[in-house]
């Protein structure tokens, strides 16, 4: 198979003037960004960076980013994104944990990224304008003038680690080869029917496999990436118009986002054909309201991870609303039992199980960078564990209903009830505190903290108290439920699922924060 830098080549020799990237009046041909690439290759070769090194970026989705990308690709750097919200300890952790080399950031992340100690020990590459100078600047880099474009790794070498959170909340190094790749991004285009020079707006953050996705699938058709760094509804809208984006791929939140702004802004969308959507369930509401708006030609409910990125695919899933469809086809998936040791403890048909993907898949990975635990929970007996559960119904067709270990998704992001428990749990009013994830037509799941009290507080408060800690802005909570009494288990396990229920004794009313 191909590697990357080869793949780019590809589109170069085929098409070299057809456009390939747009970042507000910056456009690009495939040419003229591979010249760029270059540039940029040998500025990496001068900053001391070879084959194999880790490179993280804390940047969103500019056209720097996605250069950065690329140009990894050709040295065989193994380009490490990261949240650009992510706080300077986050950063520290994933700095010593994938020993990285350089780190890569602009102004939106450079407190984070100039607060970790750990970066002060490795090269620093500035994007744009930053409020402190000092180490390299991605323009110094790309001003030393271009060697040839030649690929130095091939499809065995890794290309990418992406960093996912798990039940404890610790981050967890999903290292993918250029073959795991390259096979994910062929299957995208096959299965959301990609034609040559489709155009997409590039806005699901490439720290995210949608972004990345989305950023090779247009590689391979000599497609058009459109760099949105930060979504906002009427900017997605006036790309859309002016871009005449063909194809979106976005988590359901921006779908329902884009459908409030086209209420009061008049937008010509009939560019857009296909639509595709992953990171969270689609309510039925919305994906009829996105059906009828948009009127696409295909319509996809993507289902996967960051560790397999196709489980599994739905192309109508206005037919059956929720339904994750089948194994996509790159991919094989069973439903075990929740509680299964192994793959062939497999469920009925109509039975919730755990759903399984099979590790000898072309876009699976091999194993979690330096976690040997999360290999022994999540790969057994030559299959992944995704943690999901669901069922497959008498057609044959997968529903995806949750999580095992209660991992909240809201907004595409998964977010970890422990985290949030442990900040509330010092708050001096709080007595006891579960936190769980329930449904939200906008976000999929919006973040509820079922709260026991000592004494008298208010959502008000707490919501200070959470602004006020290191908790990231989209982890905390949108409401605030005041309970008699957390309902456990004999054994003293919090039983979420009766939260979910509504199976508990109010002690005051709902309180809701802002976004």
């Amino acid at each position: 198979m191909l590697d990357l830098g080869r793949t780019f080549l590809q589109s170069m020799e085929r098409s070299p003037a057809a456009p390939a990237i747009v970042d507000g009046d910056k456009k690009l041909s495939y040419a003229e960004w591979g010249a760029e690439i270059a540039r940029l290759v040998r500025g990496l070769r001068e900053l001391g960076l070879a084959r194999g090194d880790r490179v993280l970026a804390v940047m969103q989705n500019r056209y720097e980013m996605a250069t950065l990308h690329w140009a990894c690709q050709f040295m065989g750097l193994v380009v490490t994104p990261l949240n650009w919200r992510a706080k300077p300890e986050e950063v520290g952790y994933c700095i010593q944990d994938a020993q990285v080399k350089a780190v890569f950031y602009e102004a939106v992340s450079e407190e984070a990224v100039l607060g970790a100690p750990e970066a002060g020990g490795i090269a620093r590459v500035s994007v744009g304008a930053v409020r402190r100078e000092g180490g390299a600047s991605f323009e110094a880099l790309c001003s030393q003038g271009a060697d040839e474009l030649t690929p130095c790794a091939d499809s065995g070498d890794y290309s990418l680690m992406l960093y996912t959170s798990g039940t404890t909340g610790k981050p967890k190094g999903v290292p993918r080869r250029h073959r795991h790749e390259r096979a994910a991004a062929l299957g995208h285009v096959a299965q959301n029917l990609y034609r040559t020079g489709e155009r997409t707006l590039g806005v699901m953050p490439l720290y995210h496999t949608m972004g990345v996705r989305s950023l090779l699938s247009m590689a391979l058709v000599d497609g058009v990436f459109v760099c949105m760094p930060r979504f906002d509804a009427r900017g997605a809208l006036a790309l859309i118009e002016s871009e005449k984006i063909s194809c979106l791929y976005l988590v359901p939140t921006l779908y329902h986002e884009i459908l409030g702004a086209l209420e009061h802004r008049k937008t010509d969308i009939g560019s857009v054909r296909k639509l595709g959507f992953a990171g969270a369930p689609m309510s039925d509401g919305l994906l009829r309201k996105v059906q009828q708006v948009f009127q696409p030609e295909l319509f996809v409910n993507h289902y996967g991870s960051s560790e397999i990125y196709t489980v599994s695919i739905n192309q109508r899933a206005l037919d059956k609303p929720g339904c994750a469809g089948r194994a996509g086809i790159n991919a094989r998936l069973r439903l075990v039992r929740l509680d299964a040791a192994g793959p062939d403890e497999q469920v009925e048909r109509g039975v919730e199980g755990q759903i399984i993907a099979d590790l000898a898949g072309d876009e699976a990975f091999e194993g979690y960078w330096n976690r040997p635990d999360a290999d022994a929970k999540s790969m057994r007996g030559g299959w992944y564990f995704t943690g999901d559960t669901g069922y497959i119904d008498g057609d044959g067709d997968l529903f995806v209903t949750g999580r095992v270990d209660d991992m909240i998704i809201s907004g595409g992001e998964n977010i970890s009830p422990v985290d949030i428990e442990s900040v509330l749990s010092l708050h001096e009013a709080v007595d006891e505190v579960a936190v769980t994830g329930l449904p939200d037509e906008k976000w999929g799941q919006r973040v509820v903290a079922f709260v026991k009290r000592r004494h008298a507080v208010d959502a008000g408060e707490l919501d200070a108290h959470c602004r006020a800690s290191d908790l990231l802005n989209f982890k905390r909570p949108r409401e605030y439920v005041f309970v008699r009494e957390i309902p456990k288990s004999p054994v003293g396990k919090i039983l979420r699922r009766k939260l979910v229920a509504g199976e508990y004794e109010s002690d005051q009313p709902t309180g809701v924060t802002e976004t």
